[in-house]
């Protein structure tokens, strides 16, 4: 199955570390960060799941539910979080999926056979509170992901959605944006009255 940009992100009933779950009734009026691991007990997924638990409280404060996932059972997963606490300096909250029978990693296009043929790569979903698929990222086994990247483009998607702005390369919060060139200039008086730049009749650039 091929999810794209704004297909509503496929429901799912399963195990997790944190009890069972109905994924579109535990994310609620959240934004989820779905994303998937090889395995349990490898070095990068590690690292991953530590990080995403040091950063609780930036995913707080954007109303993000992380939720990971890996082809391992609940009693691998918890024995797995004891070294993640350890090796990293963190306590891991949220839930991790147990995915044994690879039913979600499949539904989510997650196992891709060039790099294996039971584990899952390194997904990202960033889902919004209506349950679309706002954003994709697929890295491979080897490379673990960029977390102020995945910080970075949650910023981008929920200030876009705030003030129907854009945000232009290399974006960080706080940057001015673009408004988009479907905002004529006698709307964009009244929803930019800060005022605007205009490089270009489609460039034009604002901060808000």
């Amino acid at each position: 199955m091929t999810l794209r940009l704004s297909d509503t992100a496929p429901n799912f009933q399963i195990a997790t570390t944190t009890g069972n779950i109905d994924f579109h009734q535990w994310a609620g009026d959240s934004w989820v960060f779905f994303f998937s691991h090889p395995a349990d007990f490898t070095p990068v997924c590690t690292t991953e799941m530590g990080r995403t638990a040091q950063l609780a409280s930036e995913f707080t404060a954007r109303n993000v539910k992380p939720l990971g996932l890996s082809t391992d059972s609940v009693g691998e997963h918890l024995k797995w979080i004891e070294d993640v606490n350890a090796t990293q300096n963190t306590t891991l909250r949220f839930p991790i999926v147990a995915d044994e029978d690879r039913k979600i990693a499949e539904l989510y296009d997650m196992i891709h056979p060039g790099q294996s043929e039971t584990a899952a790569v390194r997904s990202v979903f960033i889902i919004d509170p209506q349950m679309k698929i706002r954003l994709t990222m697929t890295y491979p086994m080897s490379v673990g992901r960029n977390f102020t990247e995945i910080l970075r483009v949650i910023d981008a998607l929920q200030l876009g959605d705030k003030h129907r702005v854009a945000t232009p390369a290399d974006w960080t919060p706080g940057a001015k944006v673009i408004i988009p060139p479907s905002i004529g200039n006698d709307q964009a008086k009244d929803l930019f009255p800060q005022g605007w730049d205009e490089i270009r009749p489609y460039l034009r650039m604002t901060q808000v």
